[in-house]
């Protein structure tokens, strides 16, 4: 009997080693080093060296072909995916455990399910399991009210089964794979979950979905660091990734667009989880405004763009005596990092003393802000906070603060006004306009700040 050959691999990063070690060199983490078949090297034939053919080129002129899309008849998720699912493409949805992964995907599959494909057929959806039994699903089904949905359910982790089921003419349009963290392939000695089953289980299903030109949903886990799960590689083969984020102490979800080969990046789904599943959200920015109390100390308005669409939400600031031996500063929803280099410019070019304070900042509603728009939304509730000095309630902020305390101008600020105004607001702290972009005319009072001095100023004056 041949000696199998094998090597150790890191199931953070996807590292190899010749010999097990504790610590993985790539990536820092410890004890995720683990013991792997190596796979059997291809022949010459199979890399293109004799019996391959030749390939055609074609220039860059001619009328690209017409996409087909499916509309899920969730608007939300439709906006995400560029306009509608794509025959043929893969879309991996990664989130934390319990966030609604699985009852999105039921719900999609179930709306699709009630429309015709390219061909003018009923939409045949296929659910398959790895993690949870048929009984376990029909339960979900049944209390998010889908049981008349015509969604063929099975149960099996074995992508051996999957292919040979699936592998002919016309057998589905959509299918969803939930996780693909639990197959796996017979091939392989590792378990399930492994760096190389993922790998081998996710090219499996991505050919079968490509030659059958139906669209993949695989359902990925995430690391405590909030990446998903396995190799980098299967975020790569993919052609759609999303991610489901949300904060389990509040009703709000955000689908995020960090990858899309056939529409937008960055663009965002809002939804609200309810009793009977996720309902859509069409204006985000009213409701993450809804339970907003004007008048407080601490609390501005940031207008910021997601994607494509406006959303303004509530910035909050605390500022507190020291209490304990050193000083704390507590961030949800908005980068550790760039509060401190708020922090620091505030300190340095405008003396404002933040050294023995602890500071809490905290993005209402759930949300995660990455946009760098958002720091004159920070310095402002930050100063309100310490002067006990409230912003006017019908005031938005938004621009950046460089090292220097300039505040320097933001992309698409026009829409950022027009969301303002259609909710009411009537003033807004910017930063100065560009002279080649000037701002559209808007009915609003725009106060244009230059320098955070300025700002620091308006609340100590």
């Amino acid at each position: 009997m041949a000696k199998k050959n094998t090597r150790y691999v890191c199931q953070s990063c996807g590292s190899v080693y010749p010999r097990w070690t504790g610590k993985c060199d790539a990536c820092g983490e410890w004890n995720t080093i683990i013991e792997e078949e190596e796979p059997q090297k291809e022949s010459p034939t199979a890399t293109g060296g004799r019996g391959g053919k030749k390939i055609t080129f074609s220039d860059l002129k001619g009328a690209p072909e017409v996409i087909f899309r499916l509309k899920s008849q969730i608007g939300e998720l439709d906006r995400v995916a560029g306009g509608g699912l794509v025959p043929g493409s893969v879309i991996l949805v990664g989130g934390d455990p319990g966030i609604g992964k699985s009852t999105l995907l039921l719900q999609a599959v179930s709306k699709l399910s009630q429309g015709v494909n390219k061909n003018g057929s009923p939409t045949k959806c296929i659910y398959i399991s790895g993690e949870e039994s048929v009984d376990q699903v029909r339960l979900r089904a049944m209390r998010l009210g889908l049981t008349n949905a015509t969604v063929d359910l099975a149960s099996t982790a074995s992508v051996r089964d999957i292919v040979a089921t699936l592998d002919s003419p016309d057998t589905a349009d959509i299918v969803v794979i939930d996780s693909i963290q639990t197959m796996f392939t017979d091939t392989l000695d590792s378990a399930p979950g492994t760096v190389g089953q993922v790998r081998s289980a996710g090219h499996e299903l991505i050919r079968l979905a490509k030659r059958r030109n139906f669209v993949l949903f695989l359902v990925g886990h995430v690391t405590k660091e909030g990446t998903l799960a396995g190799p980098r590689v299967l975020e790569h083969m993919v052609d759609t990734v999303l991610y489901f984020e949300g904060d389990r102490g509040h009703h709000f979800r955000i689908l995020r667009s960090v990858k899309n080969r056939f529409g937008a990046t960055d663009e965002i789904g809002v939804f609200e989880m309810g009793e009977e599943g996720l309902r859509e959200v069409p204006n985000p920015s009213a409701l993450f405004l809804a339970e907003r109390r004007g008048n407080i100390a601490g609390s501005c308005v940031y207008a910021g763009i997601e994607g494509s669409r406006p959303m303004l939400v509530e910035i909050q600031a605390l500022v507190a005596p020291q209490s304990g031996a050193s000083t704390r500063r507590a961030v949800v929803g908005w980068d550790t990092n760039r509060l401190a280099m708020v922090l620091a410019v505030l300190e340095t070019r405008c003396g404002i003393s933040l050294a023995n304070k602890d500071i809490y900042l905290n993005v209402a509603g759930g949300l995660r802000v990455t946009e760098p728009a958002c720091d004159m939304a920070v310095a402002t509730a930050i100063i309100s906070s310490l002067t006990q000095r409230a912003v006017p309630a019908d005031m938005i902020v938004f621009g950046e603060i460089g090292l220097s305390g300039e505040i320097r101008a933001v992309p698409q600020p026009d829409l950022r006004l027009k969301e303002a105004e259609k909710l009411g607001f009537e003033r807004a702290l910017i930063p100065p306009s560009r002279q080649e972009k000037p701002l559209k005319k808007s009915s609003m009072r725009l106060t244009h700040i230059g320098h955070l001095k300025t700002l620091a100023e308006t609340f100590q004056g």
